[in-house]
């Protein structure tokens, strides 16, 4: 029994654990109120200045993922315009496209319409030179 008496008694004379915050131990010197007061205010303090570095921390992400989000939807609106412009000359290139090949099919169309006259007229002579010979016998 003496000797878990004098464990007790020299733990107690020499210093406590205090437990500040589950994360944190703080000594705590038995014979010195204000110096066990001031290390719990820099406890206090150090655990600000860690939460205070988490918050700013937390901040700088977000702001760096703003920024990234801006450049993107900077670049998107970039993109959109490009193909835009390039749908639009497309579109452009195609109508002329298209329009010439409508003028060739028009002169086709009147280059075969002419041969067909021409063909009609011909066969319309041979035939009544075909009828004639035969009148003729």
């Amino acid at each position: 029994m003496s000797t878990t008496n004098a464990k007790t008694k020299k733990r107690g004379s020499e210093s406590l654990l205090v437990k500040s915050n589950p994360k944190t131990r703080v000594l705590v010197d038995d014979f010195d109120p204000d110096l066990s007061s001031d290390l719990k205010g820099i406890m206090s303090a150090l655990q600000l200045i860690k939460e205070k570095a988490h918050k700013d921390g937390q901040k700088k992400n977000e702001e760096t993922i703003s920024s990234v989000a801006a450049e993107l939807r900077s670049k998107l609106d970039e993109l959109k315009l490009k193909f835009e412009k390039e749908r639009q000359a497309f579109a452009k290139a195609l109508s002329k496209s298209s329009k010439e090949c409508e003028n060739c099919l028009k002169d086709e169309t009147a280059k075969f319409q002419q041969v067909y006259e021409n063909f009609c007229k011909e066969k319309d002579v041979h035939l009544q030179a075909l009828k004639g010979t035969q009148n003729i016998n």
